[in-house]
């Protein structure tokens, strides 16, 4: 049995709110909106409210605000 196993497997629904996410669908991980890499939930730590969206890093966060022209 693997990590993904041993929570559900799959991939997770949430909805992001301001410094909280709520389930929708449980599962293991979400996918990042700009690399594609899979973020364990209990790994996760930036998203967008807005754009509904998850990143696996600042960085991620970050380019994807540029290529929406929300950051500089």
């Amino acid at each position: 049995m693997n990590r993904i196993d041993k929570i559900g497997g799959g991939e997770a629904e949430l909805v992001y709110g301001d410094g909280e996410f709520h389930i929708v669908r449980p599962g293991a991980y979400v996918t990042c909106a700009v690399t594609g890499v899979h973020i364990p939930l209990d790994e996760l730590r930036y998203w967008n409210v807005d754009l509904q969206e998850a990143y696996a890093t600042p960085e991620a966060s970050l380019k994807r605000m540029r290529e929406k022209g929300l950051a500089g």
